[in-house]
């Protein structure tokens, strides 16, 4: 593995977050000032293709990486970009049942209003 993945690998593995391409250059580059972003791409797509992360694509926003390759959810908040982890127990199997295919993967986000966007609206009334 070469210096430049195992910072990448390290940046994403020590944060719950969900972040893009840009935000993970930004911190490598404070690490390693010679990074450049191809690098970042580059690795992050090697990493997606071998099922060490999962990329979650957003709709007229940048792409998200996500360490959990387990099968999961996603909340993503429409005011504030906010991007969480849900679990919704049995929900492959339901899927399954209901068509005639084995599901291999699939992404599911759930879009809305997050509690603390909610509470800053809420005052501004």
């Amino acid at each position: 593995m070469t210096e430049q993945r195992r910072l990448i690998t390290e940046i994403i593995r020590n944060t719950e977050d969900h972040m893009t391409a840009e935000q993970i250059y930004m911190l490598a580059k404070e690490q390693m000032p010679c990074i450049a972003i191809g690098t970042i791409y580059r690795n992050l797509g090697i990493m997606e293709r071998d099922g060490e992360i999962l990329r979650i694509t957003i709709p007229n926003a940048p792409d998200r990486y996500d360490r959990n390759v387990r099968f999961h959810e996603h909340l993503l908040c429409s005011r504030c970009g906010t991007l969480e982890d849900i679990w919704m127990e049995g929900l492959l199997e339901i899927m399954n049942s209901m068509t005639e295919m084995q599901i291999e993967s699939y992404e599911l986000a759930l879009h809305g209003v997050c509690k603390k966007c909610q509470k800053s609206a809420a005052a501004a009334d």
